[in-house]
C-alpha cells in the first residue's frame, strides 16, 4: 500500500471543476493520521482504512466526506 510521505505535496482536483485544484503538503504523520497544510491552514485528517485498503494507498478527505467530496490519496 502506497503511504503519505512526511515533506511531500499531494494534489486533488474538484470533482465538478477539473480547474479548481488543491495541493497539501504533508507536514507530521502517525499510523493513523496525518497533519497536512495548504500554506493558509494547518490541519490533522484521519486516514479513511476501509477506502486505503480497496485503493491501494492511503486516503484522506481534507475538506470533509460528503456527496462527490474531493479525496487526498498517496
Amino acid at each position: 500500500m502506497k503511504k503519505f510521505e512526511v515533506g511531500r505535496s499531494y494534489s486533488m482536483k474538484s470533482i465538478c471543476d477539473h480547474n479548481c485544484i488543491w495541493t497539501y503538503t504533508v507536514t507530521a504523520r502517525t499510523a493513523q493520521t496525518i497533519t497536512i497544510t495548504d500554506g493558509k491552514k494547518v490541519q490533522k485528517c484521519r486516514i479513511d482504512k476501509k477506502i486505503s485498503e480497496y485503493r491501494s494507498a492511503e486516503t484522506v478527505y481534507p475538506l470533509g466526506k460528503y456527496s462527490m467530496c474531493p479525496s487526498l490519496t498517496a
